[in-house]
């Protein structure tokens, strides 16, 4: 449920309020706003009604949550929320842009990637120290040793890090190393990874399953936000579907569904989402107009020796081509790059 209280109410009366609703075994919400304070109680519906909220001279209104997904809902806060990956808005009015490898495969290789993002308007390296592969004969990561690599990236060039986590074991090392952790498509009705990550205050990028539905992406959320971490960022990265053209098809209708059903900020993956080096630049373009809040794409400084996702991953002088042509459709949409 949804209290809104009335104009003027101090913040002490605002607290008792939230202290009788924790009382009750609810789970309450405190959101202050400018002209009002608006709070939440999570749980059963009969025990709420007990307390008998609509008669308090405090309360203005409440209003039911409809829909599943109660935490990262804009039932529950119609305002964009925003996340910080390292100095970097994620949200806000912000379009950001993260990029690197899709895998860690060398010193050499990460910091020179690195190197080369760190000249235009990016916010954050990503790069897989440990990849889930379809075959088990693919090039599985560096494991700790990639971790480390992406510790002294960040240390030379100051970019925050993104990495994929694939195991609740795992969750707790890696928040030692990186700044923000992937929860990558495989991995996103992971219940218990996602219950781990939530227990951590890092920004957690949570990838669209490949043939999951926008509600079960919402309800994953969910999980994490209901663990304890508010610092979601969601990402479109395509779904399987009959074409075969291309390797999924980038799912854009989900990106501006998203910003209409929920106030957490919407990435998108055109790597992933298309597997056509070609075809990254214009659907970024397109996801910049539809409303998302970034991208996330992948580079090398050599496509043709990546150990992995090779075929989509722009080297240099086509990352730049990117960022120059991405700036007026950013611009275009209110946002900026």
């Amino acid at each position: 449920m949804i209290i809104i209280l009335k104009p003027g109410v101090s913040e002490q009366d605002a607290k008792q309020l939230v202290q009788k609703i924790e009382s009750t075994g609810l789970k309450p919400l405190y959101m202050p706003g400018v002209e009002r304070t608006v709070l939440g109680a999570i749980g059963d519906e009969r025990v709420l009604q007990s307390l008998h909220l609509d008669s308090d001279p405090r309360v203005d209104e409440i209003k039911p949550i409809l829909s599943k997904y109660k935490l990262v809902s804009r039932e529950l806060n119609p305002v964009d929320s925003h996340v910080m990956l390292g100095q970097h808005l994620v949200g806000g009015g912000r379009f950001t842009v993260i990029a690197g490898p899709c895998g860690v495969e060398s010193r050499e290789q990460l910091l020179g990637v690195a190197e080369m993002i760190q000249q235009h308007p990016v916010a954050a390296l990503r790069g897989g120290a440990f990849k889930p592969r379809t075959s088990p004969y693919s090039f599985q990561g560096l494991g700790e040793e990639g971790l480390k690599l992406l510790k002294e990236a960040n240390a030379k060039t100051g970019l925050p890090t993104v990495s994929e986590v694939v195991d609740a074991a795992d969750a707790e090392l890696m928040a030692q190393y990186v700044d923000c952790l992937q929860v990558g498509a495989r991995n996103m009705q992971n219940f218990r990874l996602l219950e781990a990550v939530g227990k951590l205050g890092l920004p957690i990028l949570l990838k669209r399953g490949m043939s999951a539905t926008i509600e079960e992406l919402l309800l994953a959320a969910e999980y994490i936000v209901n663990a304890g971490n508010p610092n979601v960022i969601l990402c479109e990265r395509g779904i399987r579907t009959f074409e075969t053209a291309t390797r999924n098809t980038l799912d854009l209708n989900a990106v501006a569904y998203l910003k209409r059903k929920t106030h957490l900020p919407v990435l998108v993956d055109p790597s992933h989402g298309t597997g056509v080096r070609e075809l990254i630049a214009p659907l970024s373009y397109a996801s910049a107009a539809v409303g998302a809040d970034g991208i996330i794409v992948e580079t090398h400084l050599n496509p043709a020796e990546a150990l992995s996702d090779g075929h989509q991953a722009l080297n240099a002088e086509q990352f730049a081509d990117l960022i120059t042509g991405l700036r007026p459709f950013v611009e275009a949409a209110g946002k900026t790059l």
